[in-house]
């Protein structure tokens, strides 16, 4: 099967430590989280490049949060594009190969239509998507729990735009899917999600424990992928809990290949 292994790093990781723990994980990539440390006119991408390749390591990106997207407003909609454009010029500039991107929006709710809401979300990112194309990124759009494009929602990014899915196992438990019901969505959709974002969870909230630590069956999940990125996204600063994810995980996937 075509499924490589990684893991997102979080807050507290650096480039410069995160990159060397996942050559000794035996990771195929690290999916940067372009936020903090890692915003875009504080990276250098030469020597994120240059690092990645002394490990032999794809990169990925996890473009910056709170940008809203969906803004009713023609100026702050307008900078939050800019800026995502940005993050994935920077990103090209280090080869990544997929960038995550939410499709938020901070629109008042009792005030604005989810229609119309929906509508502008799916444009910027046809327009993100587009400077992600000219730069070799592929866009991955993530469902996120309370945010206007829940799972139930996807099939309309897709018939509107090309962007590609992260399918966030953690967020759709959040929303009640369990893992047949995850299993069943990521059969329907194996075309258009290219990248998962792997986390366990012990309750109906956003836990992103490490995996094997809750009570998805990501196997079961992930079977119908013939090919799909796997990061581990767990909340934590230790690289052990993050390796035993990969490691959890890695097992579950190399099961898949067996009679």
């Amino acid at each position: 099967m075509g499924l490589e292994l990684g893991f997102v790093t979080q807050t507290t990781m650096h480039y410069t430590d995160a990159l060397p723990a996942a050559t000794a994980m035996n990771a195929d990539y690290v999916e940067l989280l372009l936020d903090g440390h890692h915003e875009r006119s504080t990276l250098d991408a030469d020597a994120v490049a240059e690092t990645a390749t002394e490990h032999e390591l794809d990169l990925l990106v996890h473009l910056p949060f709170g940008f809203d997207v969906g803004s009713p407003y023609e100026h702050v909609r307008e900078g939050a594009i800019r800026e995502l454009s940005a993050a994935l010029e920077t990103a090209a500039a280090f080869d990544a190969r997929k960038a995550v991107v939410h499709a938020s929006s901070d629109a008042w709710s009792p005030a604005w239509e989810a229609e119309s809401v929906q509508g502008t979300i799916v444009d910027a990112l046809a327009e993100l998507e587009v400077v992600a194309g000219e730069s070799g990124i592929e866009l991955c759009v993530e469902n996120v729990p309370g945010e206007w494009f829940g799972l139930a929602e996807f099939p309309r990014l897709f018939e509107a735009t090309d962007v590609s899915m992260t399918f966030d196992t953690g967020h759709a438990y959040v929303e009640g899917y369990d893992a047949a019901e995850q299993a069943a969505f990521v059969a329907e959709h194996a075309d258009r999600i290219s990248h998962v974002h792997v986390n366990d969870v012990r309750t109906r909230t956003d836990d992103h424990v490490p995996i094997g630590s809750g009570v998805l069956d990501f196997g079961r999940i992930v079977r119908p992928l013939a090919t799909a990125t796997l990061s581990a996204e767990v909340f934590t600063p230790s690289y052990e809990y993050v390796a035993t994810s990969l490691n959890n995980l890695r097992r579950q996937v190399e099961a898949l290949d067996s009679p």
